[in-house]
């Protein structure tokens, strides 16, 4: 459990340093990229953690789709409730696929 813990806050610093300036277009790019790093540090400071503890149970790829399946829920909430970006059924198709790459990937 402290692995998912520690991947979905990583994820919510990752994904206001990769997107998180969208909501600030006018401001120069050299401001934002800095920012970004800035974030980005949290982001590893969660994430680095996360995967040692991780790799004492699972595997390098049930790691990476459980990162991923977080990604993407985390990604959903920030791009509507930060972005004001509507969700749209094709999301919900592409979790659908998710959810069945993590059951491929820990099942077999």
């Amino acid at each position: 459990m402290k692995t998912i813990v520690l991947l979905c806050i990583s994820n919510i610093f990752m994904t206001f340093a990769w997107y998180g300036h969208l909501k600030y277009p006018d401001k120069p790019i050299i401001l934002v990229i800095f920012a970004s790093w800035g974030i980005a540090l949290f982001e590893y400071i969660f994430q680095v953690p996360a995967n040692r503890i991780g790799a004492e149970r699972f595997s390098a790829a049930q790691l990476k789709i459980i990162q991923e399946v977080i990604t993407l829920v985390v990604f959903s909430i920030f791009s509507v409730l930060y972005l004001k970006q509507e969700f749209k059924w094709n999301y919900l198709v592409a979790f659908s696929l998710m959810v069945g790459a993590v059951f491929f990937i820990f099942k077999f």
